[in-house]
């Protein structure tokens, strides 16, 4: 069994990467086209918005984090504010806002593929999906991981897809000038009234910041670093989904684009059509390219998932079958395979936009709790392990940012939402009774389980990279590793 140490305290390079790796993952080929049909190319300014959004979110889990240096997250959070029940209820609409976002991953890997296979009836659609979960179900039970050569081999096939999109598109956009700016007009095409409900789907992509908690000892000036690298880390990923959509936009129209399965593929092809082989080819490396990252991505999710309902198992909150551990592969596996087989059902029943934007309602359920328990912790006289700047203006701004975003649902959304918010108050009854599985807990809140999911998580699409070029930093200035990790 390998173990993860630290060697030295993180830094803001450190903690904005691991930011950084917390959020971006395939969401960009999933979501980069969705503000195209409900706002035209003025959705790139809700990438800006969402961004912003995500930054005043994201703090209110640091100062919440500060005030109770505690592994849960949302549920802890809740919890401690407002006693177990709540937290189980901001912990279950979080679970399900999880469970949700992997039913999407089967949907788009299904749309990508048929970029290649545009012949696929609906009964082939949903094989590929049922192939697609048994797979990933597959893997995360038998806790299968690349490593090494394996894993930087394929953050490059993730990765470079994307970097090449955004070459092509611009040397396009640089040689077909006035098609490039056409393609920008009209620049808000449709009703500004669209505008809430493109900031649903587009946010998605920035959901992720939630899971990244580091305790406070391990950072270097923590009330520095921290705030600093949750704003330059959701910089970085604002900025990246905004350059791959502007080359989106400059190269395809708005009004085609909104019908595209798979829009950086076919983006791709446009750019390169004066060269039909060289289409065909640009087609396949960001189509491929989108195939493995889509499928990486739901297994990273997969395993996120799997964990929150162990803990809350392990609490005693949640049927103990979600914390049985495979005795061979030590993997909680029949929780993988109940929530695997439930997003499949899912997956083969939604549509991409119904279950994205239901997704993200459940999110600000839990950002809702997160933002508003500062103010029921600092009541209750919880202390700050550090300080951060904001007072009550971050938290309030939390509050009215996460509302807005479940308002903005459609009602058959948040209809949905309900239902399925509902449903966990049997289990609560059920099994709130039952005494917690103290072993369980205790070594999933422990400072190596905690550094290890930190580790883990800067190894993830575009941290990999940052990784590598911190690495290399270190080498040139004689610095140690962070991480260390020994068998």
């Amino acid at each position: 069994m390998s173990r993860v140490s630290l060697k030295s305290k993180l830094t803001l390079f450190d903690v904005t990467n691991l930011v950084v790796g917390a959020i971006i993952g395939a969401d960009i080929y999933v979501a980069s086209a969705f503000g195209a049909g409900l706002l035209g190319p003025f959705s790139l300014i809700v990438w800006v918005v969402a961004g912003f959004m995500a930054i005043v979110i994201a703090l209110c889990f640091a100062q919440c984090a500060a005030l109770l240096p505690k592994v849960g997250g949302p549920y802890a959070y809740a919890h401690a504010a407002w006693g177990t029940f709540a937290g189980f209820i901001v912990g279950w609409s979080l679970w399900l806002a999880e469970w949700m976002s992997l039913a999407v991953f089967p949907v788009a890997f299904t749309q990508y593929l048929m970029f290649f296979l545009p012949g696929l009836d609906l009964v082939s659609q949903v094989i590929v999906k049922v192939l697609f979960v048994v797979f990933l179900i597959v893997m995360n039970v038998a806790g299968v991981k690349a490593a090494g050569r394996i894993n930087d081999a394929l953050t490059l096939v993730k990765l470079a897809p994307l970097i090449f999109f955004a070459v092509i598109g611009l040397l396009y956009m640089a040689s077909n000038m006035t098609t490039a700016v056409m393609n920008f007009s009209p620049f808000l095409p449709y009703s500004f009234s669209n505008f809430g409900a493109a900031l649903i789907l587009i946010f998605w992509a920035y959901a992720g910041f939630e899971i990244s908690t580091i305790p406070a000892e391990e950072i270097r000036d923590p009330s520095r670093t921290i705030p600093r690298a949750i704003i330059l880390g959701i910089s970085i990923v604002t900025i990246f989904y905004l350059t791959t959509n502007i080359v989106l936009f400059g190269v395809r129209r708005w009004d085609w684009l909104q019908n595209d399965n798979a829009p950086l593929a076919t983006a791709t092809s446009i750019a390169l059509s004066s060269i039909p082989a060289l289409a065909l080819l640009g087609g396949i490396v960001v189509g491929g390219g989108a195939l493995v990252s889509v499928a990486g991505s739901d297994e990273s999710g997969m395993i996120g998932t799997s964990r929150l309902g162990y803990a809350l198992a392990a609490d005693g909150l949640f049927p103990r079958v979600f914390a049985k551990i495979h005795p061979k592969f030590k993997t909680p596996y029949l929780g993988i395979i109940i929530q695997a087989v439930t997003a499949l059902v899912a997956a083969i029943m939604g549509g991409l936009s119904m279950l994205i934007a239901t997704s993200v309602f459940f999110m600000a359920i839990a950002y809702v709790a997160t933002s508003a328990s500062i103010f029921s912790l600092r009541r209750k006289g919880a202390k700050a392990q550090f300080h951060l700047r904001g007072g009550w203006v971050i938290p309030s701004l939390g509050v009215i940012f996460s509302l807005y975003l479940i308002t903005q649902c459609s009602l058959t959304q948040i209809a949905l939402g309900l239902i399925l918010l509902f449903v966990g108050v049997p289990i609560y009854i059920k099994y709130s009774p039952k005494k917690e599985i103290a072993e369980l807990k205790e070594a999933l809140i422990s400072s190596e389980s905690v550094i290890r999911r930190a580790y883990n998580q800067e190894e993830r699409f575009l941290a990999h990279a940052l990784m590598h070029i911190k690495r290399l930093y270190r080498r040139i200035t004689g610095k140690k590793q962070t991480w260390n990790e020994t068998k």
